[in-house]
C-alpha cells in the first residue's frame, strides 16, 4: 500500500509502515526499526537470538529510529537491549500480495557495521543507504548485539559464546525470507561490512551455518585471522575474561549462575584495505602511543600485543619495523608502529584471507584504497596524506552526494565511482 509519503509492507513481523523519499531525483522506500527477533532479554540476555513467535499485531512504525544495542556511553546514542531491528532502502516494493511483483526483483546488500565488535549502531547516519540504493539495489542494515551482550561465553547453553553472530545470521535469514515483499531478489544477496563487520562477513563465508544466504561478499577492512594457527581466544581464555567480567560485577565466577547475575563456500568476494590503516587505531589500542615513544617502550608494545594477537615473534617484529628507523627519533617510532598495527590487525589478515580464498578457485579481487575525503581528517583525526581506516565509509554511502557543500567535485565523482563498483559487483559479480 502507498499512501502519499507512507507505504505499508506485509512481512513475517507484521505490517511494516515506512516513508517515501526524494533522494537525487528518485523515490527511495526508507523502512527503519524492523524487529527480526525476539527481544534478547531475561534468559536470551546472552543467548543466540530466536525467531518473532508471530507477527506484530499492530503496524510497525518504521519511519522512526530505534535503539542502538547496549555499549559504552557515547553522546547521542539511545541504548536498550531490545535492539535486534534491521532497516531498508528500496526503490521497488511489491505492491500487492495478490499479485507478482510490478517490476524485476533487485540485487540486495547487506550491510554490517564496524566497531571493534563493542560499539555500533545502524542508527548512525554514516549508514544511511538512501543514495546507495539509488543506483538499482535494496539496501538493508543490521543491528547485532555488541560487547559483554554480544560476544560474553559462559560455557553453557545461556551463553554460548559469539550471539553477535547469531544475531547477523538470523537477520541474514529474515533477509531471504522477507526480501521479495522489497523488491529484492534473495538468489541475489552481497553481504558486505567494514572493520569488525568485515570481520564478520569473513566468519559468515567460512560459517556452514551461513551457507546459501549470500552469493558475494565485500570486506573492507579486515578478516578474522589475526592468525592462522589457532582462533583470536580459545574457549578457557573466552571463559576467563567472563568470569573476570563477573568479578568486576561482585558476581560468584567460580558458580556458573554467574550468568544470571550478569544477566568454504562457494562465494564472490572484493576485499580490500586502506594506505595506513593504523594512523588511527594506535591512539585508542596503545597506550604508550600518547606519549614519547622510545625504542623499550615500543618492544614492549609489541610484546604487549601478544596477549591479542598470539605468537608473535617480538625481536623479528620490532627488526623488521625498526628497520632504517632512528630510534632516538619518537615520531619515526610512532609512524613505524602504526604501519605495524595496521598490518597486523587489518591488511595482513585480509590479505591472507583473500589469498587463501583465491587459491580455492573463487573469484576474488583485491584493493588498496589511496584517496579519501578531506573531510574525514577533520572528522577522525587522520594524520593530512594518510588515507586512514574508515575512508572508504564516506565514499561508499554516498556522503558527498548528500551534503555536497562539504566535499569537492573529486570527492563526489569519485564516491559515485565506488557507489557503482561496489552496486555493479553486487548484480554480476
Amino acid at each position: 500500500v502507498c499512501d502519499g509519503n507512507s507505504i505499508d509492507v506485509n512481512t513475517s513481523s507484521g505490517s511494516v509502515r515506512g516513508q517515501t523519499l526524494h533522494v537525487l531525483n528518485r523515490k527511495i522506500h526508507q523502512f527503519l526499526n524492523i524487529p527480526y527477533a525476539e527481544p534478547p532479554l531475561g534468559l536470551l540476555r546472552f543467548a543466540p537470538p530466536l525467531p518473532l513467535n508471530a507477527p506484530k499485531q499492530d503496524i510497525i512504525d518504521g519511519t522512526k529510529l530505534g535503539y542502538s544495542c547496549i555499549q559504552r556511553i557515547q553522546v547521542g546514542v539511545n541504548t536498550n537491549e531490545d535492539c535486534l531491528v534491521l532497516n531498508i532502502w528500496t526503490t521497488n516494493v511489491d505492491y500487492s500480495d495478490d499479485s507478482p511483483s510490478l517490476t524485476v526483483l533487485k540485487p540486495v546488500m547487506v550491510y554490517i557495521y564496524g566497531g571493534g565488535l563493542s560499539l555500533g549502531s545502524i542508527f548512525n547516519d554514516h549508514y544511511n543507504a538512501s543514495v546507495l540504493a539509488t543506483n538499482d539495489v535494496v539496501v538493508v542494515s543490521v543491528n547485532y548485539r555488541v560487547g559483554p551482550l554480544g560476544f560474553l561465553y559462559g560455557a553453557d547453553r545461556t551463553a554460548p559464546g559469539n550471539a553477535g553472530f547469531y544475531d547477523q545470521l538470523l537477520a541474514l535469514k529474515w533477509v531471504r525470507e522477507n526480501i521479495h515483499a522489497f523488491g529484492g531478489d534473495r538468489d541475489q544477496m552481497t553481504i558486505f561490512g567494514q572493520s569488525a563487520g568485515s570481520w564478520s562477513v569473513s566468519a559468515h563465508i567460512l560459517s556452514p551455518l551461513s551457507k546459501g544466504l549470500f552469493k558475494r561478499a565485500i570486506m573492507q577492512s579486515g578478516a578474522h585471522m589475526y592468525n592462522r594457527d589457532r582462533p583470536v581466544l580459545s574457549t578457557v581464555e573466552a571463559l576467563q575474561k567472563a568470569k573476570q567480567l563477573a568479578k568486576r560485577l561482585n558476581c560468584d565466577q567460580y558458580d556458573y549462575k554467574w550468568l544470571d547475575c550478569i544477566c568454504f563456500t562457494d562465494i564472490e568476494l572484493i576485499a580490500g584495505v586502506t594506505t595506513n590503516e593504523g594512523t588511527t587505531l594506535g591512539h585508542g589500542l596503545v597506550p604508550e602511543m600518547r606519549a614519547q615513544l622510545t625504542e623499550p617502550l615500543f618492544r614492549k608494545a609489541v610484546h604487549d600485543l601478544g596477549n591479542d594477537y598470539h605468537n608473535i615473534d617480538v625481536d623479528k617484529v620490532c627488526d623488521h619495523y625498526l628497520k632504517d628507523v632512528h630510534t632516538t627519533n619518537s615520531s619515526q617510532l610512532k609512524t613505524a608502529f602504526r604501519l605495524l598495527l595496521g598490518d597486523l590487525g587489518i591488511t595482513c589478515p585480509a590479505y591472507h584471507f583473500a589469498k587463501n580464498l583465491a587459491a580455492n578457485g573463487h573469484r576474488v579481487y583485491f584493493y588498496q584504497l589511496s584517496f579519501q575525503c578531506k573531510l574525514f581528517d577533520s572528522l577522525r583525526g587522520c594524520m593530512p596524506g594518510h588515507v586512514c581506516h574508515g575512508a572508504d565509509l564516506q565514499l561508499c554511502f554516498g556522503h558527498p552526494l548528500r551534503q555536497q557543500t562539504l566535499f569537492s567535485e573529486t570527492e563526489y565523482d569519485f564516491s559515485i565511482d565506488v557507489m557503482k563498483m561496489w552496486t555493479n559487483f553486487a548484480k554480476t559479480g
